[in-house]
């Protein structure tokens, strides 16, 4: 601030007023206080308001950091996590981690970090490495509330819900759900954002076989999905119908309501563009796993070659894993000569799709990323 230890003493004990204008613009920037809390314009460093990314065509400050994050982002979709982690934490290394100790970048520094942190918990998810991603949305919250912006906190709950349940963890699924939706209560209205974390709720709920209060948190989600939004947020997780119908059919699955799940997996495939290759296996997965639950085991097979048809180098454990443990459901149907005939099937593509993610697959294992 440019003044003594005891000035400033002075002003805080109200011994001394701050008169001049000059004066609150040195405390504002010292101190990142928001001009508006001190009577002043808006200051150099602070980004724009929430509403102005959608207000307006040119992106908030950190450009280049969305544009990485819309790049990783896109390639994630189609080739998996797995290639692109390694990546990511490259940019958070060299191009995020030096402005953060830069006073002169603003909080916004802060913002890209958390967001480009959580995109790091996701793909070692899709690695396979749940410890590890738990550690990044950990380090993602504390960026996120730093910078500002609880909508993108109430992101990183929502992550954080879904991995306590990919982990068993129900209690602390629906403890992050919680969170998440308190702290998108506090920012402008962003249904796609609520409709996220009602759904994480009702997963939560549903896997705890607690059927009416799941089925109203889908309905809730259902209704924030079609309600219009104040802001378009460049940070957030996408999140649309494809994927609330993947989640809801997960939802009815767990809820034993397997026809209406069946309903909403195919949905969620008819929804998805061919080139969300991962959503798209994920689905087919879900539809396999609900055809041999119905005893549709020809059904169970037409879906399991659609499955295998793809791509091989997805870059995705978490998908070989589900798949692997299809063909375990499969096998009390082997005497069924299609069945017979898909496993033969299955058991060729599978080498090969370990082949070319020898390296990933052994990463995995060995615990070493």
């Amino acid at each position: 601030m440019e003044i003594t230890q005891g000035r400033l003493y002075d002003y805080m004990n109200g011994k001394s007023r701050v008169e001049k204008l000059a004066l609150f613009e040195q405390i504002a920037d010292a101190f990142h206080i928001p001009g508006h809390l001190l009577g002043l314009a808006r200051r150099a460093w602070e980004p724009p308001p929430a509403s102005a990314y959608h207000q307006t065509s040119q992106p908030p400050p950190a450009g280049d950091d969305l544009v990485a994050v819309d790049a990783f982002r896109s390639a994630d979709r189609q080739a998996g996590g797995g290639r692109l982690y390694a990546a990511v934490v490259r940019h958070l290394t060299h191009q995020v981690a030096p402005r953060l100790v830069n006073t002169g970048s603003g909080p916004q520094v802060f913002g890209a970090a958390a967001a480009l942190t959580e995109m790091a918990g996701w793909m070692a998810h899709d690695s396979g490495h749940d410890s590890l991603a738990a550690r990044h949305f950990a380090h993602a919250l504390p960026l996120a509330r730093t910078s500002g912006d609880l909508l993108l906190a109430a992101s990183i709950a929502a992550s954080s819900s879904h991995l306590a349940l990919q982990t068993g963890d129900l209690a602390g699924a629906a403890r992050w759900a919680g969170t998440g939706l308190d702290l998108a209560a506090q920012g402008p209205r962003t249904p796609v954002l609520t409709a996220r974390l009602h759904t994480m709720r009702a997963r939560a709920l549903a896997s705890a076989a607690q059927r009416v209060p799941a089925l109203r948190a889908l309905d809730d989600a259902h209704r924030d999905l079609d309600q219009p939004a104040d802001i378009t947020h460049p940070w957030l997780s996408p999140f649309d119908a494809a994927a609330l119908a993947s989640e809801s059919a997960l939802i009815h699955r767990d809820l034993a309501g397997y026809d209406r799940a069946l309903e909403q997996a195919q949905l969620a495939i008819t929804l998805r563009e061919s080139g969300r290759t991962r959503s798209i296996a994920l689905s087919r997965i879900t539809l396999v796993d609900l055809h041999l639950r119905r005893g549709a085991i020809d059904s169970a097979v037409t879906v399991g070659h659609e499955l295998l048809a793809t791509d091989p180098a997805l870059g995705s454990v978490r998908v070989v894993h589900q798949i692997d443990a299809l063909r375990r459901l499969f096998e009390p149907h082997r005497t069924h000569r299609p069945v017979r005939d898909y496993l033969v099937r299955f058991d060729d593509a599978r080498r090969a799709r370990m082949l070319l993610l020898a390296d990933l697959i052994a990463s995995q294992e060995g615990g070493a990323v």
